[in-house]
């Protein structure tokens, strides 16, 4: 009997690709139109405890669905994202307990640079939709959506191990205001970019 196709599979470039390209548009077109608040918004974020605890229970709850078990019922849904770990599928059961433990215990002991970690749990977990989208997909176009996604595997790790990275790059970029005005206008373009890109090349993929 054939598997069912997981639910990225099915996402494509095109759909994929409008949402990452809404995202960079609004997030720095905002940073240009308020730079300001924007700088202010950056500064706090690494130390704020509450919005530390919304972002680690996003991240933990998405990974714990990838290896949620297979639910019947009212709450079959919540197997709906459940990913087949191939040799490693023994470990879901123990994940199944790990994670929401784990979640608790870093919401509670771990005051220092919450957000940073959950935000780099987040973006781990998002990497993964964007890449299956791409995935040997004919526009060679494709890359600059990998490379986001790449980008956000890389600054994830680095969010999750040396949380101050954040800090010390909020810092960096809101220290010059043509550094700022410069990283929000390619962080647009790029966003631009790959809408367009969205509507023309990638349409249908």
């Amino acid at each position: 009997m054939k598997e069912a196709m997981h639910p990225y599979e099915s996402l494509s470039l095109s759909t994929v690709g409008m949402i990452v390209g809404l995202y960079l548009i609004v997030s720095h077109a905002l940073m240009l139109a308020k730079p300001e608040q924007a700088k202010a918004f950056f500064k706090k974020l690494p130390r704020s405890y509450n919005a530390g605890v919304y972002a680690m229970a996003i991240g933990m709850i998405w990974f714990w669905l990838l290896v949620a078990p297979d639910l019947r019922g009212t709450f079959s849904w919540l197997g709906s994202l459940s990913m087949d770990l191939g040799e490693f599928n023994f470990l879901k059961k123990m994940l199944q307990i790990i994670v929401p433990v784990a979640c608790v215990g870093l919401i509670m002991q771990v005051r220092e640079f919450l957000f940073v970690r959950g935000l780099g749990v987040v973006a781990l977990m998002a990497a993964a939709p964007i890449l299956e989208a791409a995935y040997l997909k004919e526009p060679g176009s494709r890359v600059l959506l990998s490379l986001f996604a790449y980008v956000l595997l890389t600054k994830g790790m680095f969010w999750i191990g040396m949380p101050y990275t954040f800090r010390d790059a909020v810092t960096w970029a809101t220290s010059n205001d043509s550094r700022w005005k410069g990283l929000s206008a390619g962080g647009l373009g790029y966003g631009l970019l790959i809408l367009v890109l969205s509507f023309t090349a990638w349409r249908g993929f």
